[in-house]
């Protein structure tokens, strides 16, 4: 067996020619590993993502568009908020952490902010470690937009959250910072929902970190949230207990198919290149299983793809995946008719007895209207 190293080599070099000669690849984030989570069982996007593809140039390739993204607008609104947070040393930042998560403490003055500047995100992480072990002695210490890395299906993903905060008693906090509003001290749920997940995936980067320390410091789950106050551009923030996000996200992160594996089983010469031709570009997509469900429409670029495709093939995952679950062995939509008509299936099973119950249900109540 190769040693660990020669093994990683390979692997970045095969997903390397996954993506195609001369394509950059395109980094993981938060955002796209909360998503990956979220569907633990589709092997396209792990290797998608696994190999640095970008999937909404690849779905435009494929005829089907991705149709969701932030608008230039809101990045720009979202970078201004952020350097208003962060200005002077991080102090508004620093205080909102104090007042919010660790009001025992001594006030958050003369606050360290060490340079995380290196070459490459390896170096970045490094710089980012090192900073992290040394802020332990002692005293606040703000890091400005970390670098983390976290193993996912064999492959480091690099991350990057706002910031990660240093307590006076060595623990580490993570901070989120967005441009929605809390409006009388609350904010969109969803939104709040999405930035959990978010916040909690970093929270698993920073206990890999911490792990390999000598005196392992506490991760804190709960994270502060800070987003603009009502309608100004004032910051408020509000703590966010991630527990439930971070135990759901590893548990989902562990059950990833290997991307080494799934990059195994593809035909020789498979390549996502965007500039091939749409017919060789579909097949090299189609031959890497996915599991689509609506789901998906919010948080993945390939999703109108795979829904035509799904479609197609008459997939009960198109209907949902709580449909999905309740018709155990009934993969297609055919399946499903023939089974409600008495045509197949077993009538001891009980989703086939449920069906072919709901079809006489159907006509009789359609017999009772047409009487």
């Amino acid at each position: 067996m190769p040693p660990p190293r020669t093994r990683g080599t390979a692997l970045r070099q095969r997903l390397a020619e996954l993506r195609g000669p001369d394509v950059p690849a395109k980094a993981l984030d938060a955002r796209a590993l909360a998503a990956l989570a979220a569907n633990p069982g589709c092997k396209r996007r792990a290797l998608l993502d696994g190999a640095g593809v970008n999937k909404a140039t690849l779905a435009s390739a494929l005829g089907s568009p991705s149709a969701f993204g932030q608008s230039q607008f809101a990045l720009t609104r979202g970078n201004a908020f952020e350097a208003k947070v962060k200005a002077d040393g991080g102090a508004e930042l620093l205080r909102l952490v104090h007042e919010r998560l660790d009001p025992a403490a001594e006030p958050p003055v003369d606050a360290q902010v060490p340079d995380l500047t290196a070459i490459g995100p390896e170096g970045r992480t490094a710089r980012t470690a090192l900073a992290l072990r040394e802020a332990a002695s002692g005293g606040w210490t703000l890091l400005d937009h970390p670098m983390l890395a976290l193993d996912v299906a064999g492959s480091p993903a690099f991350l990057e959250p706002d910031a990660v905060v240093v307590h006076p008693d060595g623990s580490w906090t993570v901070v989120e910072i967005k441009s929605f509003p809390m409006l009388d001290g609350s904010a969109d749920p969803s939104k709040v929902g999405a930035a959990a997940r978010q916040a909690a995936v970093y929270v698993l980067a920073l206990e890999e970190v911490a792990a390999r320390l000598e005196t392992p410091p506490r991760v804190r789950h709960r994270v502060l949230l800070v987003c603009p106050k009502d309608f100004s551009n004032l910051p408020t923030a509000s703590a966010v207990d991630v527990r439930k996000q971070r135990a759901v996200t590893a548990r989902q992160l562990a059950r990833l198919t290997r991307i080494q594996d799934i990059a195994d089983a593809l035909p020789e010469g498979t390549c996502f290149a965007p500039d091939l031709p749409a017919g060789e570009l579909t097949a090299a997509v189609e031959s890497v299983p996915a599991t689509y469900a609506p789901e998906c429409l919010s948080a993945c670029e390939l999703a109108f793809h795979c829904r035509d495709r799904s479609r197609t093939d008459g997939a009960v995952t198109s209907l949902g995946r709580s449909v999905r679950a309740e018709l155990g062995g009934l993969t297609t939509v055919e399946d499903v008719l023939s089974a409600a008509r008495g045509e197949t299936g077993d009538p001891d099973d009980p989703a086939v007895a449920a069906l072919r119950r709901a079809a006489e249900l159907r006509a009789e109540a359609l017999g009772a209207t047409c009487r």
